[in-house]
Parts: structure tokens; C-alpha cells; sequence
């Protein structure tokens, strides 16, 4: 038999892990080349994992719930080949594995990761993959409280879930002080102020992995699933660190419409798509930038970082009727 290691892929250009959802095939079955065999879901977007070759799943390596590593072997195929050795098979797109390294949980706390506000010594005996440490330092979560935040992932490891599951809990607990119960299900608090760190000796119970419903009175309560909450923790990121401005200027756009209008059935039988208003918005907000420069800024501390680069947000509304924004990158370099 041939034995082939399923890879954790590259789903985007700033992913570094993924969290293994749920497992679509068990040990021993047959999987078909193509075929899905997990579900994995990322600060991006939740996706399935196709097999690249056909043959039977020998070993789940990566368990439900579980962050994995881009590059990380997550399962192993056999190909009903000649070899037991196995080999490894990268998906498009995915990140070739490095040598073999000592486990993420082995590894002492000094590795490099961002910069977190210390208060106290750091649990030395735990790891903190960079993505928490990134949360724990926008959210001005010092050192000492960090350890206190329980761990569902491998080995009691804080995974993102864990760290965003203690925010929630934490301005609920900070929202009602006087409240000695935790609710059956809060909706996310979208704060205007930063949250302040709260005593390093709270400690709140992790929010449920799987959404659920319940009704109290006349009103139903829907916990949110993993993509609305971060949407939520997004919207709230957004509130708190970008400048809201509001303002209206009368355009007449009669020649637009009419050129629409003109070219909207050619584009349509060209293109299999209709034309609309938003990529022609979108051209006319990367011109304006390019010729307003200090638009394309940012703050930080005493500092005014101008952004070369003219890189747009656009919301696109999933079927599931969740929202994500995809980033179009170098927009001013890009045609109509």
C-alpha cells in the first residue's frame, strides 16, 4: 500500500491556520479523488477539503475543534500502492511542510509572537499561537490574565474560539456586575470604548462550540454560530479603531446610466454576468484615492503610516446569508 498525508491547505494569502470543523469521512472508508472529506474553517471563510488522490482514510491525525497548522499533515490516504512509506501530497495553493518540528505545545512561551502588555510571569510551560497573542494585544489583555483563560484546543491550548468565548463573557460580566448568573445565551455587545483588561482571577466558562436555540417567554434565543461571531468581533474592531464620517454630495450621473445601459446586454452575453453600478463605483473610489493620497492613511501612536498600496474592501453576501469582506488588492492597477 501507498500511504499519502492529506496536508492543512493554504486557503488565502494571510492564513496561517485553520480549525478542523467536522470530519465528513471515518477511518476506513473509501474516498474518490475530489472528493470532500472535511470541513475546515479560517478567519476567512469555512470550506471543504477535497481529497487530491482516491483511496481509503487510514488515520484522522487532526481531531474536531482542532487548530492545525498550514502545511500540517491533518489525515493519511492509502493509495492501495506498493510503498508503506508515506508521502506528502500539497493541495494548489498550499504551503510545502518545513522538516519535522517539535509539537506547538512543546515549545517554550518566549517564541517569537506579538507583543503582549505583561503584568506577571508568563505560563512558561504554555503556547500561545500568534494569532491569540495578536487578539490578546488588541484587546489589551496583559501576560498573567492570558493564563487564566481555559483551553479547549490540544493539551488545554487557548484556541481563538477559547479567547473571543472569554471577551464575550468578560464585557457581559463587566455589562451586568451585578448579575450572579451567566445568561442561557447573550448576543455579542458591540461596545464604542476599548474593553479595559478585567481581574487576572475571572474566570469564565467557554461558550458552546455548536449553535443552539432555546425560548424563554415569547422570544427565541439563537446562539450565534463561529461565522457570525466573527463577523460581530470584526464590526466591533471596526467601530473602535476607524474614524466613522458621514457625508453627502450630489453627482449627476446621467451619462453612467446611459453608458450602462448601453453596454449592459453586450456584457451580459459576453460575460454570463449583469452589469451594476459597483465595479464602476469601485474604479471611481480607487482614482479618487490615488489622487488623495492622505486618505490611504493610518495612526499609530504619534506616527501617520501612508499606504502605497490602494487595496478596497468589498461586502459580499454569502448564500448562508452571512457577510464577508474579500480585499481587492492594487484596485488603481486594475481595468473597469
Amino acid at each position: 500500500m501507498a500511504l499519502v498525508e492529506m496536508l492543512m491547505p493554504k486557503m488565502g494569502e494571510s492564513i496561517i491556520e485553520g480549525t478542523v470543523l467536522k470530519w465528513l469521512k471515518n477511518i476506513g472508508d473509501r474516498i474518490e479523488e475530489d472528493e470532500s472529506v472535511l470541513e475546515v474553517a479560517t478567519d476567512k471563510v469555512d470550506t471543504e477539503i477535497p481529497a487530491l488522490e482516491a483511496g481509503i482514510l487510514r488515520e484522522i491525525l487532526a481531531q474536531e475543534g482542532e487548530v492545525v497548522a498550514v502545511g500540517k499533515a491533518i489525515a493519511i490516504i492509502d493509495t492501495e500502492g506498493s510503498s508503506n512509506e508515506p508521502k506528502t501530497v500539497t493541495t494548489p495553493n498550499q504551503v510545502a511542510p518545513s522538516p519535522p518540528a517539535p509539537a506547538p505545545v512543546s515549545e517554550p512561551a518566549s517564541a517569537p509572537t506579538p507583543a503582549v502588555t505583561s503584568t506577571g510571569a508568563a505560563n512558561e510551560g504554555r503556547f500561545y499561537s500568534p494569532l491569540v497573542m495578536n487578539i490578546a494585544r488588541q484587546e489589551n489583555i496583559p501576560m498573567a490574565e492570558l493564563d487564566q483563560v481555559p483551553g479547549t484546543g490540544l493539551e488545554g491550548r487557548v484556541t481563538k474560539k477559547d479567547i473571543f468565548a472569554y471577551l464575550e463573557n468578560r464585557n457581559t460580566a463587566e455589562t451586568n456586575p451585578s448579575t450572579n448568573t451567566a445568561p442561557v445565551a447573550a448576543p455579542a455587545a458591540t461596545p464604542t470604548q476599548p474593553i479595559m483588561p478585567a481581574p487576572a482571577t475571572e474566570k469564565p466558562t467557554p461558550a458552546s462550540s455548536k449553535p443552539s436555540a432555546s425560548v424563554s417567554g415569547t422570544n427565541e434565543i439563537i446562539e450565534m454560530d463561529r461565522m457570525r461571531k466573527m463577523i460581530a468581533q470584526r464590526m466591533i474592531d471596526s467601530k473602535r479603531i476607524s474614524p466613522h464620517v458621514t457625508s453627502f454630495v450630489e453627482a449627476d450621473v446621467t451619462n453612467l446610466v446611459n453608458w450602462r445601459n448601453k453596454m449592459k446586454d453586450a456584457y451580459k452575453k459576453r460575460e454570463g454576468e449583469n452589469l451594476t453600478f459597483t465595479p464602476i463605483f469601485l474604479e471611481a473610489v480607487a482614482k479618487a484615492i490615488r489622487d488623495f493620497p492622505m486618505i490611504n492613511v493610518s495612526v499609530e501612536g504619534d506616527t501617520i503610516i501612508k499606504k502605497r498600496d490602494i487595496n478596497i474592501g468589498l461586502a459580499v453576501a454569502l448564500p448562508t446569508g452571512n457577510l464577508i469582506v474579500p480585499v481587492i488588492k492594487n484596485a488603481d492597477q486594475m481595468n473597469l
